[in-house]
């Protein structure tokens, strides 16, 4: 029996896990924020155009680029869930107080639905993918 002389392969790159990388997850969050807007467009009836969805959108992409830059998304971390925390919360406040000094309306509604939505958004599938990853874990 010869034994391989190639390294295993470590958690992170075993097959059978989901691999998601920082940048796919700024690709997946600032879609979930465009359906957050043009979803709410489409509910109260404004049109759901580029330009009517990216009016919207714009307050809560740039809170959420801001966040992502001053926390240095790309690099490798240990406390991902925190940082998606962080990333959730900024993106909402940020959000809501550049719509609140470009003269758009956030009604307590608004604030809340945004909180809960782009939490759900933005927190929901790391979650799904960390659960996933966990469940694939070879038993030693």
């Amino acid at each position: 029996m010869s034994r391989s002389t190639s390294p295993r392969p470590t958690a992170a790159q075993s097959p059978d896990r989901i691999a998601a990388t920082p940048l796919a997850w700024v690709v997946a969050d600032v879609i979930l924020i465009l359906v957050f807007a043009a979803s709410g467009r489409r509910t109260h009836e404004h049109g759901v155009s580029v330009a009517g969805v990216l009016d919207t959108a714009w307050p809560f992409l740039l809170a959420y680029a801001v966040a992502a830059l001053a926390m240095r998304t790309w690099r490798p971390a240990a406390a991902r869930r925190r940082i998606a925390v962080v990333l959730w919360l900024v993106t909402v406040a940020g959000g809501l107080a550049l719509r609140a000094l470009s003269g758009a309306g956030i009604a307590v509604s608004f604030q809340v639905v945004t909180l809960l939505v782009l939490g759900a958004f933005l927190l929901l599938p790391r979650v799904l993918v960390h659960a996933m990853n966990r469940r694939r874990r070879p038993v030693a």
